[in-house]
């Protein structure tokens, strides 16, 4: 797709011929390095403007900096988060919710959710994260020597949590993961089919817990109220699904980018086997070198930020994977120190949207190592195999495959 033309408005010295789509490094490459490929804006200014930067390819201006993304993520009254990403697929204007909706309306549906997503109901959640992880783990075991662990364990394991939190059984997983991949990866059209598949599913899903409630996510979104009401149809449709959406792919390429990492550094990989207390901190250490995610939000007005002029309806990217390797937040950036402390990482972003799933994602993927490392001897990438790396509005790996042969 050609990127569309740059605004008037925006001086040609602050275009910069730069994209998390199509720049060096983000296209699928064997054993390529996104993240590291991103680092490079950091020698340029602040802010500057990309005339190809979304999957649609919309221009957006690109905030480099943590702190200068901080403040955008801040600022709801100036950029809006309501972008209809998933709706725009059917040609629609609705909203994810709480994701896309902007204050004060975000707040009263964030603190319906949060409850179901605390650090304490992830406690309550996580013996049966951890058996799901140990069942998945001990079946690559009985089976040989190598796998490949993003079919094999990364995606079976995130997405059978988020079955279990809708009340799904398992024997749905495969097809799950095809809509997630064909939404998140795949060309427009299928785009465009997967969209209307998952809407179906959440507006079925929805309409049956109406008639049978069960002890699940779905019962608890048709049987709240917000401000003494029940949620409507399309409200009901819009926390389904950003639910599918956040957990169809994010936590499960983070731990793809996590043991791709430690199997190339058998050194790193040994220490956290053998001091398991050290995995979590070093779980925030990976997520700050391997984050996933591109924020945007777009401008309610006009306005002069560092020196650029936003206007309104321009689209501002706050990438988590810029952010993360900021030199003037981060003591070098581009090093990836297990036991780096304080380490106040943008993975799950920041302000009043940050990340709803956060605690339950951590959780995920320090039981996910922990599991892995203990049950898996040591582990490297197989002989002859590459695996592929891509950026894009969701940085993602495949083809990873393991071997401890």
């Amino acid at each position: 797709m050609a990127p569309n033309p740059v605004p008037d408005h925006v001086p040609p010295e602050m275009v910069r011929d730069f994209s998390l789509f199509t720049s060096p490094g983000m296209l699928p490459t064997p054993n390529g390095d996104p993240h590291a490929a991103v680092a490079c804006v950091h020698e340029g200014p602040p802010i500057f403007y990309s005339p190809y930067n979304t999957r649609d390819g919309q221009g957006t201006w690109v905030i480099t900096r943590a702190k200068d993304q901080r403040r955008v993520l801040q600022d709801a009254e100036t950029f809006s988060s309501h972008r209809s990403i998933f709706a725009s697929a059917l040609g629609e204007n609705w909203p994810m919710i709480p994701l896309e909706l902007d204050p004060p309306a975000h707040g009263v549906f964030r603190s319906l959710l949060s409850p179901l997503l605390s650090p304490k109901r992830v406690l309550v959640l996580e013996p049966a994260v951890r058996e799901r992880a140990i069942a998945l783990i001990q079946r690559i075991v009985a089976s040989g020597t190598s796998c490949d662990v993003m079919k094999d364990f990364a995606v079976p394991f995130t997405v059978s949590i988020f079955l279990s939190f809708l009340g799904l059984p398992d024997h749905r997983l495969d097809t799950f993961v095809a809509w997630g991949k064909d939404l998140l990866h795949g060309d427009d059209e299928k785009r465009q089919v997967a969209a209307r598949t998952i809407v179906a599913f959440i507006d079925e899903l929805a309409a049956v817990r109406r008639k049978e409630p069960a002890d699940d996510f779905m019962t608890f979104v048709v049987q709240a109220k917000v401000e003494g009401r029940p949620l409507t149809h399309e409200q009901v449709r819009g926390v389904g699904v950003l639910l599918f959406v956040a957990g169809a792919d994010t936590v499960a390429a983070a731990l793809g980018f996590d043991l791709a990492y430690l199997a190339r550094n058998l050194k790193e990989q040994e220490w956290l086997r053998t001091e398991p207390d050290r995995i979590a901190p070093a779980a925030e250490e990976l997520l700050r070198a391997y984050p996933t995610v591109q924020i945007i939000r777009v401008a309610k007005k006009d306005i002069d930020f560092e020196g650029a002029p936003i206007r309104k309806g321009d689209y501002v990217s706050c990438a988590t994977m810029i952010a993360n390797r900021d030199p003037t937040e981060f003591e070098r950036p581009n090093t990836i120190d297990l036991a780096r402390q304080e380490n106040r990482h943008a993975a799950f972003g920041y302000g009043p949207h940050r990340c709803l799933g956060s605690h339950l994602a951590r959780r995920e993927i320090v039981i996910g190592l922990e599991e892995w490392l203990s049950r898996i001897p040591a582990f490297r990438i197989k002989e002859s195999t590459a695996p592929i790396a891509h950026g894009g509005h969701l940085f993602g790996i495949e083809n990873l495959i393991l071997d401890w042969s």
